[in-house]
């Protein structure tokens, strides 16, 4: 029998490094600020931490513009302060995940500025192509993720692909120069004692041959999901398997069915990937049972663990998207925001709702993932003034899509008033505007309330281990329509997402609910774990 392997199990917490904690005054986030709050997370109870990129870059699209992947952005420290934190973390028994962005680079790396000089095989590491028409015409008829062209034209007339911002260039992944670096910078920071990578548009990288045009919205794309992928990460997964303890990935790959999925994370590839279809799910307990069905089962065909994530830097928050009324199918994109919808939020009923999906999440078997902030309860914040928005969607898309900046608003820590502790005293403004309320979600103000939602992630973090680690299958409970209640060992989860209050079982003990004095009934928006009286 194989032991059971840290990342099989683990709850990871995402830092988006910006907004987590600012320690030289500049409201930037940074590693002095991380590194002070590592006590924080330690209390919190996770195992391990994923940092967006901290790698230097124009910040066209917030660090996913890589121009020198073995260096730190000095507005977040040194390499350095990075080989101390890795060391500190390590210290305080967490793991340290890092993000890899390998489909783009930026336009300022240097290969692809030797591409605008057109030094000899420099473009040959991109997608340069002539234009149709005379070259007046991009190549073909992909658009950017962002909004407009996925092309843009260079002074000597030639294109460039560019699945995101102009100043993200698409890599050629059939150079196998490309293919040679990357290996080299996994190992550069797996040397460095990184445990891991999450993988940035993991699903992209290879184009269909040819790049030929999509046609109607409803193809699939060319550009992502090439089975040539695969061929890429055995390498990957051959430079992981060099070290001891092994080092592990995490895929973000957009794929149309969890067979897909799971192709990624067959035994000679990538490790673990993110279950989208768990926060593109609506709260509705037919639609939550059946995304837990299928990603549990695909992911144990290929012998991996499921991974569920609730929320990240690129979606709305889940209190937001649980404050409005719920559709009856899946979300069909992660693009298709909360924000979009003509509806007031009820952000009370979304933190009920999100609280009791937390519990939810951390019951089942496999890994979770915490993006910042849901552990406070914190919201979308969708009134953003037009002219402190700084994501590309905002204006590539003629600012008709608001973009991401809403779910990447800095933490509040303590205080009553911005920046609420993110700062020092005396500091800068924070890069975006704090909201005037959200020192009642500040985590001093929620450490003082016993039935916070901080201290909630914090109760169910620490049963976590000793109930659902190692528990074994979900088995499915009979319940009333709108209620999920599952087995697994000796506890029982239950989650109501039904108009009306339901009774629990009868002889059981509430170990953790989501709203304070449950016991014996769950009303309509919560959640509870409990265990047969002894």
């Amino acid at each position: 029998m194989t032991s059971v392997q840290w990342w099989e199990t683990a709850v990871v917490y995402q830092i988006y490094i910006r907004s987590f904690a600012d320690g030289d005054g500049d409201g930037v986030g940074d590693i002095t600020g991380m590194r002070s709050r590592l006590p924080y997370l330690g209390a919190l109870g996770v195992d391990a931490v994923w940092i967006n990129p901290w790698y230097p870059s124009p910040m066209a699209d917030a660090g996913y513009d890589v121009a020198d992947y073995r260096e730190i952005d000095p507005a977040y420290g040194t390499l350095a302060q990075a080989r101390e934190f890795i060391a500190e973390a390590h210290a305080a028994g967490l793991k340290v995940l890092l993000d890899i962005v390998p489909n783009h680079t930026s336009d300022q790396h240097r290969w692809f500025q030797a591409a605008l000089r057109s030094e000899l095989g420099a473009r040959e590491r991109y997608l340069f192509r002539p234009g149709r028409a005379g070259g007046e015409v991009p190549p073909n008829d992909w658009q950017s993720i962002f909004g407009g062209p996925a092309w843009t034209r260079t002074d000597d007339g030639s294109w460039y692909l560019h699945l995101f911002a102009p100043g993200q260039p698409d890599l050629n992944w059939d150079h196998p120069e490309v293919r040679k670096e990357f290996e080299a910078v996994l190992a550069f920071w797996f040397d460095l004692g990184v445990d891991g990578f999450r993988i940035d548009v993991a699903h992209g990288l290879v184009k269909a041959a040819g790049l030929p045009d999509r046609g109607g919205p409803g193809n699939p794309h060319p550009a992502f999901d090439q089975d040539g992928v695969h061929e890429i990460y055995r390498g990957w997964r051959a430079v992981a398997n060099r070290y001891e303890p092994q080092r592990i990935f995490i895929a973000e790959a957009w794929v149309p069915s969890n067979e897909r999925l799971s192709r990624y994370l067959r035994p000679d590839e990538l490790h673990t990937a993110f279950q989208f279809d768990f926060l593109r799910a609506p709260w509705r307990a037919a639609k939550l049972r059946e995304v837990i069905d299928e990603a549990i089962s695909s992911a144990a065909s290929v012998g991996a663990p499921p991974t569920w994530v609730l929320s990240n830097h690129d979606v709305p928050r889940t209190v937001t998207r649980y404050a409005r009324s719920q559709p009856d199918g899946m979300v069909e994109s992660e693009w298709e925001r909360a924000r979009w919808v003509a509806e007031a939020a009820d952000h009370e009923l979304g933190r009920r709702r999100a609280r009791a999906c937390a519990l939810l999440q951390l019951s089942l078997p496999g890994t979770a993932y915490v993006y910042q902030g849901e552990e406070l309860g914190l919201e979308e914040v969708e009134e953003l003034p037009d002219e402190v928005r700084q994501d590309p969607t905002w204006l590539q898309s003629g600012r008709t899509d608001v973009g991401r900046d809403g779910c990447r608003i800095p933490l509040p820590w303590s205080g009553s008033q911005a920046p609420y502790g993110f700062s020092p005293p005396g500091s800068a403004a924070s890069w975006l505007p704090q909201p005037d309320h959200w020192g009642a979600y500040s985590v001093a103000a929620q450490e003082r309330d016993g039935d916070s939602i901080l201290n909630l992630y914090r109760a169910a973090l620490a049963l976590r281990p000793q109930l659902w680690v190692g528990a074994g299958d979900v088995r499915w409970l009979a319940s009333a329509d709108g209620v999920l209640g599952y087995a697994r060992g000796e506890a029982q989860c239950w989650v109501n997402t039904g108009d009306v209050e339901i009774a629990l079982p009868e002889g059981f003990s509430v170990l953790l609910a989501s709203e304070p004095g449950i016991d014996g009934v769950l009303p309509p928006d919560a959640a509870a774990w409990v265990r047969a009286r002894r």
